[in-house]
């Protein structure tokens, strides 16, 4: 089995001319997390995800952080020069080089042609259908958890997520989990305060039944406990990893707490799973 036979063919791409709006309208528009932008020629220049703007367009630094996301270049948010493989490569080729690179998804080529896209979700469920039976969660999970309260501060919990390198914490109380919050789930604009005149940093929420905003309010006012996920779906450390897996999928989650006896004990994502292809 090669990457072709897994990608995802179907890949929303905008041109590097267009604003930030737009890719964040077409994810919002159709449930997707990232959208490859391509040059005059239609050549692949960039990719950019949700995370990156959750993350580069955060009030501080440069003024052009400050715009309107329809006046700032889509340019100043990709990734330039995103990282392909062959669509004759094998699906652990293609895991090995998503956790070397670090990152979600790389480009199919074909040639010179862009086949398609694979990502992290493809390889999962590569998983799920060949390897089950391979591993158990806690093989394969990660111990050292990322944790706040409810009552940090919605600036801490992407402090947190940024210098951990992580997209997603679990919200803990008296070491029970109380709820997950993950980049996924914001996407950030800025405003100018009608009543100040100065830029203010919002949230919306992405309801992932509706795909559909909810309500702005300001960052400031926010902490974990307002918008985290309270409906926490977990897994046991002696379950199987290609169950976890599917649950994933299921549910369209990249992570599930590992709790035994009601104790947090690990967390299992998309990442750690994929690592498990062999």
């Amino acid at each position: 089995m090669n990457v072709g036979s897994i990608m995802t063919d179907e890949v929303f791409v905008m041109e590097d001319t267009q604003q930030v709006a737009y890719a964040r309208n077409l994810m919002l528009r159709h449930g997707i997390s990232r959208v490859v932008v391509v040059d005059s020629e239609g050549k692949p220049a960039g990719i950019v995800t949700e995370t990156d703007i959750t993350r580069k367009l955060r009030i501080d630094g440069p003024a052009w952080k400050r715009r309107p996301i329809d006046k700032i270049s889509i340019r100043r948010v990709m990734n330039e020069n995103p990282i392909s493989v062959d669509i004759n490569a094998t699906p652990r080729e293609a895991a090995d080089l998503m956790l070397k690179k670090k990152i979600g998804s790389l480009l199919v080529m074909d040639g010179e042609e862009l086949a398609g896209i694979i990502t992290k979700r493809d390889l999962l469920r590569f998983f799920k259908d060949r390897c089950a039976g391979r591993w158990k969660v806690e093989d394969l999970m990660t111990r050292d958890v990322k944790t706040v309260t409810a009552n940090h501060t919605l600036a801490h919990v992407i402090d947190v997520m940024e210098e951990n390198g992580i997209s997603r914490v679990v919200v803990t109380g008296n070491g029970a989990v109380e709820g997950i919050i993950t980049s996924e789930n914001l996407s950030f604009a800025t405003f100018e305060d009608p009543e100040r005149g100065i830029p203010v940093e919002r949230v919306y929420f992405i309801s992932r039944a509706s795909e559909e905003k909810r309500r702005a309010r300001t960052i400031a006012m926010l902490t974990a406990g307002d918008i985290m996920t309270e409906d926490v779906i977990t897994v046991e450390p002696s379950a199987d990893a290609s169950e976890a897996a599917s649950v994933m999928l299921d549910n369209c989650i990249s992570g599930l707490p590992v709790v035994e006896d009601d104790e947090l004990v690990g967390i299992i994502t998309k990442t750690d799973i994929i690592s498990g292809i062999q």
